[in-house]
């Protein structure tokens, strides 16, 4: 688990990183949850992006983790309560010089902790 300032400088360097290369969502993996989610909460997919740029350290549920799949940076995990629906967020600064990637945007399948929640 990471400390409150760890996660307050990856957010930090996450919505940098955002702010000049935005972000790629992969809807490839979880199409039919991250859809689901999308009308559910009567989203636009853009709109995600605004989501991102809110997380805060409070949102903080799990992290660094190692990205076993593609093998860039570690892999954080976060919680949103969008709409009544509580959902699953799952982020990564990606690449250098490239954009944030979004692996996971869907509701949550299992009840998700807070650490710094007040």
């Amino acid at each position: 688990m990471a400390t409150e300032q760890e996660v307050r400088m990856f957010l930090s360097e996450f919505k940098a990183k955002l702010d000049i290369f935005s972000v790629i969502f992969r809807d490839d993996r979880t199409v039919k949850k991250n859809t689901e989610a999308l009308l559910a909460l009567d989203l636009l997919p853009a709109e995600r992006k605004e989501v991102l740029k809110k997380l805060a350290v409070e949102d903080y549920c799990q992290g660094p983790t190692d990205d076993l799949l593609y093998k860039m940076s570690p892999m954080w995990i976060f919680g949103k309560l969008i709409k009544a629906k509580e959902m699953y967020i799952k982020i990564t600064i990606g690449s250098e010089n490239l954009p944030v990637i979004c692996i996971s945007f869907h509701e949550a399948e299992f009840a998700m902790t807070y650490p710094f929640k007040k």
